[in-house]
């Protein structure tokens, strides 16, 4: 695992405090410790991060914290006792950031809410992740992506219409509420250094982080009442790309609705009536000809094995690819080529990789220095840049407010 000179990577300076656990919130910290940030997270000393014990686990820890806590800082308080919110209060007057994910008011009633903190820190900036929004009717409500995910429109859209929907495989809703809150947090921060001095809070809702991917969904029924519905492996409205089964089981996805590549498309399966047949040579006539252009490409793979389906159309330049599975993934080129799978070592020195870093920056590109922390495992070095003694570090872990 390496990183490139701190000097280099595009956040070093700045100093995130991530409260909160498990994906919203503490991915987009994630994501600015992966270039340069300084995320302090901030843990319950009774367990930590719900994450840790998440999926497969290595040991006593989940291989997925240590991929998404990489370049953290683990620092344990329990937030419910009164000297471990006044460290969070320390810890706001030195920050930049501060990512939460609980659900409203709950920060409020610790007297670390936004108003809490942006009076003792007035250029700080706070990424509030939750189900609902910080305001409206449902604000109380606790949330979860997959919930947000079906509010926001996404989850009726998957599947087939024959059958209920069903999630992506991942817990997309939360990922996307970190985009959207890292990308909050970097429009901020320019606001305040465009000379205006002050800091304020990014309100962050998983269900309208879902929605504001759901493409056409409201301008169709917005203006003729077009419901968009689930369409299984196709893409309505845009022909042909689909998924198509091959003669030896494997499934083959081809993009080829732009009008030269469906040309190129047609002539390489040979169609070549269909290629000039002039209906078809937009979109638009296409759409009308769904069922007839799938059946044709359809007979075409149905009748060849992936392999060779994959060589003749990237033959005549037509987008297509398999399926991949994590298998396909470690054994790619391209991914090795880019770094996507950065090689890491568990504590034991057991390999295993994790996701490369995204995007890749020319000139301040960012890495991992470490993989995701052990609980607590910074709590003494953190209090003491803040100033407490080793007396008070002792007198707060008595009392069980630090671990």
């Amino acid at each position: 695992m390496t990183m490139p000179a701190a000097s280099q990577a595009p956040l070093t300076g700045i100093r995130v405090i991530e409260l909160g656990s498990l994906i919203a919130g503490p991915y987009a910290g994630s994501l600015l410790a992966q270039f340069g940030a300084d995320v302090i997270k901030v843990e319950s000393p009774k367990g930590g991060d719900p994450l840790r014990k998440w999926r497969v686990m290595h040991e006593d820890t989940s291989l997925w914290w240590y991929s998404q806590s990489r370049n953290k800082r683990s620092v344990a308080l329990d937030l419910r006792e009164p000297q471990a919110q006044e460290v969070v209060r320390k810890l706001a007057t030195t920050a930049d950031i501060v990512i939460e994910n609980f659900r409203p008011g709950a920060l409020e009633k610790w007297g670390l809410g936004w108003d809490d903190l942006h009076a003792l820190n007035p250029r700080l900036i706070m990424v509030r992740v939750s189900g609902y929004g910080q305001t409206g009717p449902y604000r109380e409500r606790p949330g979860f992506a997959a919930i947000a995910e079906s509010m926001g429109g996404m989850r009726n859209l998957a599947g087939y219409p024959d059958r209920p929907p069903v999630r992506t495989g991942l817990s997309i809703g939360d990922t996307l509420a970190s985009l959207y809150g890292t990308l909050g947090a970097m429009m901020a921060l320019h606001h305040l250094n465009q000379n205006h001095g002050t800091g304020q809070y990014v309100d962050v809702a998983l269900y309208e982080a879902a929605f504001a991917v759901t493409e056409s969904l409201i301008p169709e029924y917005t203006y003729n009442g077009h419901l968009r519905e689930r369409s299984g492996a196709s893409l309505p409205g845009i022909v042909p790309s689909s998924t198509y089964s091959c003669a030896d089981g494997g499934y083959i996805i081809i993009a080829g609705n732009g009008d030269g590549i469906f040309k190129r498309l047609m002539v390489a399966i040979g169609r070549e009536d269909l290629a000039d047949d002039p209906e078809l040579a937009h979109n638009d006539g296409r759409v009308r000809h769904t069922e007839r252009i799938d059946q044709a490409i359809s007979e075409w793979t149905e009748q060849r094995p992936l392999e060779h389906a994959l060589q003749v159309l990237r033959s005549a330049d037509v987008p297509c690819d398999r399926i991949y599975t994590a298998a396909d993934i470690v054994a790619d080129p391209q991914y090795a080529a880019r770094g996507m799978l950065e090689p890491a070592r568990l504590p034991d020195g057991t390999e295993f990789a994790i996701p490369g870093v995204v995007p890749q920056l020319s000139a301040s590109p960012g890495g991992t220095r470490w993989l995701g922390p052990r609980l607590g495992e910074h709590t003494d070095t953190v209090l003491r840049e803040l100033g407490y003694s080793d007396e008070d570090l002792a007198r707060l872990r008595e009392q069980g407010c630090i671990a």
